[in-house]
């Protein structure tokens, strides 16, 4: 799977599960983020609004609320859970930068099922 295919399956994850939880939804639909992804040689980035992912991109943005740098093959392995997400911070094999309480809705909403 391509590294574009992998943001993509999260962002179709997540607007699924928009759709079928309300209760999800009343939780983010008051958030308006931006989020930049860096994977070495290929960027993206997208915006929350109203709890949809939108405006998905292969370019970073000039600011973003949350920034995230890791690999094409460590977001995979934390995408079929072969690399837990605690383990990928300390070991650096994940950047993240944001607010705290940005990064707890980044967590609970993209990583979950």
């Amino acid at each position: 799977m391509s590294a574009e295919s992998l943001v993509q399956h999260i962002i179709n994850k997540f607007n699924r599960k928009m759709v079928e939880s309300q209760e999800a939804r009343a939780e983010v639909e008051h958030l308006i983020k931006t989020v930049n992804i860096n994977l070495d040689n290929e960027v993206y980035s997208f915006k929350l609004e109203k709890a949809e992912i939108i405006n998905f991109k292969p370019t970073l943005l000039d600011s973003a609320d949350i920034s995230i740098a890791t690999t094409a093959e460590s977001l995979e392995k934390l995408i079929d859970g072969t690399l837990r997400p605690m383990k990928a911070y300390i070991t650096k094999k994940v950047i993240v930068k944001g607010k705290m309480q940005d990064l707890l809705h980044l967590k609970k909403f993209l990583s979950s099922d």
